[in-house]
């Protein structure tokens, strides 16, 4: 008779654990749950603050351009490295460049060869005079999503033409990169950098279809009036004139 209330006694506290292991592990999952949904929300509370802090510096960043650059004419010394992808070939150039609002521009190229390229937003021309040569053709097929920086002479170009994602902010330069929406072959994407100093547009790397990169550095820029027809060509007699289809 001991031995079987021994047993009773034996089950009974057995199935007390059991229930007790089951509430233990029921408890710890739902600690264990609760915890979870604790962090995601805060994850979830993090990246929406830093997605916001990052939209919040965005505009920051494209207000100041914009007042920077707006309907403002400037010149600056360039450097220019251009690479190849399929070809692993690089090349350097150098020159001075000047932007006149809307869609002006004159490149000097001074190294390794001189030639122009000119356009007064409406014709452009590639001028040549070691072959005394000058092409000559409609500016808006060949600056089409920014294609040769020609956003630098219509700052409102950036927000209208582009999305604009932030890659990188230090306490020197905020990068940022610009997609179009349209799909141009010419043009993958641009990355610019911008001095947190003085809200100067300091680099442009320009990628196309192929991997194939062009980066512009430009310094010692200058913001000052230019004579309208610093962004004129005429042509001259002697001269060999292209028609750029």
């Amino acid at each position: 008779m001991l031995k079987i209330n021994e047993k009773i006694f034996e089950n009974f506290f057995d199935k007390i654990n059991i229930i007790k292991g089951n509430q233990l592990k029921s408890l710890f999952h739902r600690i264990s749950l609760n915890l979870f949904f604790v962090i995601l929300g805060c994850c979830i509370l993090f990246s929406t603050a830093s997605a916001l802090g990052n939209e919040i510096l965005k505009e920051e960043i494209l207000i100041a351009i914009e007042k920077k650059y707006s309907g403002k004419s400037f010149e600056a010394d360039f450097t220019q490295i251009s690479k190849l992808a399929a070809l692993d070939i690089t090349e350097n150039a150098a020159g001075t460049a000047s932007f006149s609002h809307p869609g002006k521009m004159r490149w000097i190229y001074k190294e390794p060869e001189h030639h122009e390229i000119i356009t007064n937003g409406k014709l452009l021309w590639i001028f040549r005079p070691e072959e005394n040569q000058v092409m000559q053709g409609d500016a808006t097929q060949f600056f089409k999503e920014g294609a040769g920086g020609s956003f630098l002479s219509d700052i409102s170009l950036v927000r209208k033409n582009y999305t604009i994602h932030i890659n990188e902010i230090t306490d020197d330069y905020a990068e940022m990169s610009l997609v179009s929406p349209k799909k141009n072959p010419d043009i993958s994407s641009i990355v610019i950098q911008i001095s947190r100093k003085n809200h100067e547009i300091e680099r442009i790397i320009i990628k196309n279809a192929y991997d194939d990169t062009t980066r512009f550095e430009f310094h010692n820029i200058q913001f000052k009036k230019i004579d309208p027809d610093v962004f004129e060509f005429k042509p001259f007699e002697g001269l060999n004139i292209i028609d750029l289809d």
